[in-house]
């Protein structure tokens, strides 16, 4: 048993004969063998996975996303209030209606009254001073349905405004929107197009790739978000910490074709003139 840094230790190195190299110390999952130019072809792969992922990850952030939201929640809040004062307005109006046939009511009933005076159908003194009693009443009655009258146009003209300013805004909120949207489509258009030229890449390197380590590559990229590393200069590329003289040794030591691992992060180390060994 070797001591590691920090107290960690490194299984035997000497296992029966026959045991893989790698399997001795983690490095594969399984006993997985291929040459050293198609494990170069998984670090071709990694990095088209970075690149699909970042274009996900580019196409999920577009500022546009974040804008359109913005817009269609207010387009939402105008189009609410739209609908409220279009009711409001709507009840004022029948309203209004209603003040005024009072108002027309009262002026037919001063009309009638006067022209009984005018016509001197009422001589009676009583019956005069009633029906001159009776006309103030009204004009009083008058007074006081205009002034709701004229309250009600005022409070129609001020939603009417209103009204007005949200649908101007409504209409400016739809063309901003088609706009913002039509730079979103152009910029998804875009990152799609690069993605999938890399998807299309990605699936000729991938047919070329023995089908037991693409499993293992897949396997270890669903969990750790790259399948496959440079070990260069001694340190693992994938999680960027160096190995030991130990596991560099045994690395060294393993044949060329056989796959082996990071014994921190497990992702697949892949071998070049840089590695250091």
């Amino acid at each position: 048993m070797i001591c590691r840094p920090g107290g960690a230790t490194l299984q035997t190195l000497w296992p029966p004969l026959g045991t893989p190299a790698g399997s001795r110390l983690g490095l594969t999952l399984e006993p997985v063998k291929a040459s050293p130019q198609t494990q170069l072809r998984l670090l071709e792969l990694a990095d088209l996975d970075a690149e699909l992922a970042r274009l996900d990850h580019r196409r999920r952030g577009l500022p546009e996303v974040a804008e359109l939201a913005r817009l269609e929640a207010r387009a939402s809040e105008v189009r609410d209030a739209l609908v409220v004062a279009e009711t409001e307005l709507g009840d004022l109006a029948r309203e209004q209606v209603r003040a005024e046939r009072d108002v027309e009511q009262v002026r037919a009933r001063i009309d009638r009254d006067r022209a009984r005076l005018d016509a001197g159908q009422v001589s009676a003194a009583r019956e005069l001073a009633s029906l001159q009693a009776e006309i103030e009443n009204l004009h009083r009655r008058q007074d006081d349905l205009e002034e709701v009258v004229l309250e009600l146009m005022e409070r129609r003209e001020t939603l009417e405004s209103q009204l007005a300013e949200l649908a101007t805004e409504r209409d400016r909120l739809s063309d901003q929107t088609a706009e913002v949207a039509a730079r979103r489509d152009a910029a998804v258009k875009e990152i799609d197009e690069q993605a999938g030229r890399a998807s299309d890449q990605r699936g000729q390197i991938a047919a070329e790739v023995p089908a037991d380590l693409l499993a293992l590559y897949d396997q270890i990229r669903k969990t750790k978000g790259v399948g496959a590393a440079m070990l260069r200069g001694g340190r693992c590329e994938g999680c960027h910490l160096s190995l030991n003289a130990a596991d560099l040794g045994v690395i060294r030591a393993a044949a060329p074709d056989e796959v082996v691992r990071c014994e921190e992060c497990r992702r697949i180390l892949v071998r070049t003139p840089e590695s250091g060994l």
